[in-house]
């Protein structure tokens, strides 16, 4: 598969002198394009910082962050912003819905803000493939959350972007609903041929992804490939991150 995004000796450090914190320290990876990649680690142990840095929201104090072979470190503000906003999809824990909008209105604000076209029948094999055919028309508060979160993975999903990054994608979903929400990212994986990162503290989500990558104060510790929740589970409980 070919490497869509890479990180060389990434560090992000925050304050300076004795007061200085180390999130990330010299973290590199390579990830393939068309894989699920979740990352998990105890509290504080660098997953959000990883996640921000990888996906042009911050910049490492040091090290590299490629993606599709576009070096991020150096570029300013608008030129990050361009970048996410084309080749980037992101899912958060809120849905991030714009409270005003329909759910096609909010799917297709992306390609708005750039002022890109939509295509029509991209948007609707998206819409379709998300179980939205029918709800396009409606407002965020007449959804259920899994249904405006399958909104927000629309939305990432749109402008066709070389990776999508999930920021805790079904904390706030209810464990049925959570599951629907995870079958859909590893469909649109495995039917689609899209890159998932995914910050998760769930064992259970994290069985959904190809590869799992282990966070311990801000470095790659381990990593595991074809997961299933219990040996992460077992892998996280002896990096001291759950209770015996």
């Amino acid at each position: 598969m070919t490497e869509v995004l890479r990180l060389d000796a990434v560090s992000k450090v925050y304050g300076k002198g004795q007061g200085a914190v180390a999130a990330l320290r010299e973290v590199s990876v390579n990830i393939p394009g068309g894989s699920f990649t979740a990352v998990m680690g105890p509290s504080g142990s660098g997953k959000s910082t990883f996640l921000h840095c990888a996906a042009g929201l911050d910049t490492p104090s040091s090290g590299s962050v490629r993606l599709g072979g576009t070096e991020l470190s150096g570029m300013d503000e608008t030129r990050l912003t361009e970048l996410r906003r084309q080749r980037i999809g992101f899912v958060f824990q809120a849905f991030n819905l714009v409270s005003s909008l329909t759910v096609l209105e909010n799917i297709t604000l992306p390609m708005r803000l750039a002022g890109a076209r939509v295509d029509r029948a991209w948007l609707e094999e998206i819409v379709g493939r998300v179980g939205l055919s029918g709800r396009t028309g409606h407002r965020p508060a007449q959804l259920s959350g899994g249904q405006q979160q399958r909104v927000a993975i629309a939305r990432a999903l749109v402008t066709r972007p070389q990776v999508v990054f999930g920021d805790e994608p079904t904390g706030a979903l209810d464990t049925m609903t959570a599951r629907d929400v995870l079958r859909l990212l590893r469909e649109v994986v495995d039917g689609l041929g899209q890159t998932v990162v995914m910050v998760t503290h769930d064992p259970v989500a994290a069985s959904y992804a190809d590869t799992v990558l282990f966070l311990a104060d801000g470095r790659i510790v381990d990593a595991m490939a074809t997961p299933s929740s219990e040996k992460v589970a077992e892998r996280m409980t002896r990096m001291g991150a759950y209770a015996a």
